[in-house]
């Protein structure tokens, strides 16, 4: 199995939730597996557009994706390629889906990383997802559903 599935409720509308997936911003604030910065953050959110983005894990290791949107419908759906600039973490180029639904208190969050290497980058890129989930619920937590968090 290539591929996972990770939900996660987020206290935010769609759109805002969106922009912080998007928006360099946004992205700085919950990108990486762990509490380590976001050096360089680099959007062109259109069909064709590119990403780009370079973190810092705690333990010094500095890691950079990038990939081109294939699917952008704001504020429900985005989907991308997904490349590692070294190949280290898994050489294939994969994807990733992401829909947002508005629920009750805020979004629900769907993401499904696809096309992996093998069974290793599976499980090494779900980790590394559910951290970066984690940390963007714990960014929207205490904040008005309404407002962006500042």
């Amino acid at each position: 199995m290539t591929r996972f599935t990770l939900v996660r409720r987020i206290a935010a509308r769609p759109a805002i939730v969106f922009d912080a997936l998007t928006m360099p911003e946004g992205i700085a604030h919950w990108w990486g597996p762990d509490d380590g910065p976001v050096l360089v953050a680099e959007t062109d959110v259109r069909v064709g557009g590119r990403f780009r983005v370079r973190f810092r894990m705690r333990d010094g290791s500095e890691h950079e994706s990038s990939g081109k949107y294939l699917e952008v419908r704001r504020p429900e759906r985005l989907v991308m390629s997904w490349n590692w600039l070294c190949g280290e973490e898994d050489p294939n180029e994969s994807r990733v889906e992401i829909d947002l639904r508005q629920v009750a208190g805020g979004t629900e969050l769907t993401l499904i990383h696809s096309a992996l290497f093998s069974e290793e980058t599976r499980r090494s890129h779900e980790e590394g997802w559910s951290g970066a989930l984690d940390k963007l619920v714990r960014h929207f937590e205490g904040v008005p559903s309404g407002r962006a968090p500042k």
